[in-house]
């Protein structure tokens, strides 16, 4: 239940924030272009920063296949970590979790990240969900993430 509960705040924050490519010619005035999970399949570079900064905090490596199955991602010197990953609209929403944090030793984190394919690049938002961390027990943070050659 938390994990749908999680996907579903996920996809409100995809549908909050960012602007993604639109349809092309011919379509509907305002209505959103669906993504294809095969234009983003294949290795990304995802770089997060804090929101309201361009200092990156984190860069991982996102492995993404042509369906919802066998995504991951890779930071620094880890094991793969499985994302779970639901398609909406013109946006990618991925859950992970809970995982040892890379920004905070030790303590566990949830992540749920929302993407758009915009001028070939992946730009979206992921917030993270500290186990134990009290009042700091979220950050949200901007991700980007352009194709790994």
């Amino acid at each position: 239940m938390r994990r749908i509960v999680s996907l579903f705040t996920a996809a409100a924050l995809a549908a909050c924030y960012g602007g993604g490519e639109r349809a092309g010619e011919g379509a509907e005035a305002g209505a959103a272009a669906t993504i294809s999970l095969a234009d983003v399949a294949g290795k990304w570079t995802v770089q997060s920063m804090a929101e309201g900064s361009d200092s990156v905090l984190v860069t991982s490596e996102l492995n993404a296949t042509a369906t919802t199955e066998g995504w991951t991602t890779v930071l620094p010197g880890r094991d793969p970590i499985s994302q779970h990953v639901v398609v909406g609209g013109d946006s990618v929403v991925m859950h992970a979790g809970p995982f040892e944090s890379v920004l905070r030793p030790g303590v566990q984190v949830t992540t749920e990240s929302s993407f758009r394919l915009v001028n070939g690049m992946l730009e979206g938002w992921t917030v993270a969900h500290y186990q134990g961390a009290g009042a700091d027990s979220v950050l949200r943070m901007r991700t980007r993430g352009t194709r790994a050659p």
